[in-house]
């Protein structure tokens, strides 16, 4: 994409935010899939008044490539499994009961590291689940099943970009799916940035450590 509509996530996440602001709802908890969810979860839950906050889902990868996602699972040991990705890649199920505790160990991991004074109930709020970008939408999958055992009033999953095919399939695990840019050219989230630089553990902290602060002021 030779001109990217978002100079970075910040900016992403504030046009999002500006597209969630006319829902009207009443302090919303606003969640991050982990990591770069979160920086423009904190962005969204700034303007339209929310609390910031974070969730982990990690993806297990194919046998031959691991950075396709035959499906994933939540810090709560919520498993999704894109069944026929898993048959046309030859995921065994050993192969899958370890990949699946091992991404677990590392998604409880991963939530005390940056959760600490901002985790948050979801139960009877309005939730909105954020991510930089849904490419096939098994990280999403699993971390809104996750939520949906905590029993939230409302839950919408919301993002910058994504294929029109994530769009519909999503629509079954959320009561709403926002999406700035719906392609039908997707390949990768970072071809819709300028600036698509790696998001740390550190980045993830000072994110949540600024929102708490605004959020406590």
């Amino acid at each position: 994409m030779s001109n990217p509509p978002f100079a970075d996530r910040r900016d992403a996440g504030r046009r999002l935010g500006a597209a969630l602001a006319s829902r009207g709802l009443d302090h919303p908890l606003v969640l991050g899939i982990a990591r770069g969810g979160v920086i423009i979860a904190a962005e969204v839950a700034a303007l339209i008044h929310g609390e910031a906050g974070v969730t982990v889902a990690r993806k297990l990868g194919a046998p031959a490539n691991p950075e396709l996602g035959v499906g994933a699972v939540a810090a709560d040991g919520t498993v999704f499994l894109d069944e026929r990705l898993v048959s046309a890649t030859g995921a065994s199920p050993e192969y899958l009961e370890r990949g699946i505790a091992a991404e677990v160990e590392e998604a409880r991991r991963r939530l005390k590291a940056f959760d600490g004074l901002y985790h948050h109930v979801a139960a009877g709020r309005s939730v909105i689940v954020v991510d930089d970008g849904i490419a096939t939408g098994v990280t999403a999958r699993a971390a809104c099943r996750a939520l949906r055992k905590e029993d939230p009033a409302s839950l919408i999953l919301a993002a910058p970009c994504a294929p029109p095919s994530a769009v519909e399939e999503l629509r079954d695990e959320a009561d709403e799916v926002v999406v700035l840019v719906v392609d039908p050219d997707f390949m990768a989230t970072g071809q819709y940035y300028r600036d698509f630089r790696p998001v740390s553990d550190a980045d993830v902290r000072a994110a949540l450590a600024a929102a708490f602060k605004r959020q406590a002021g």
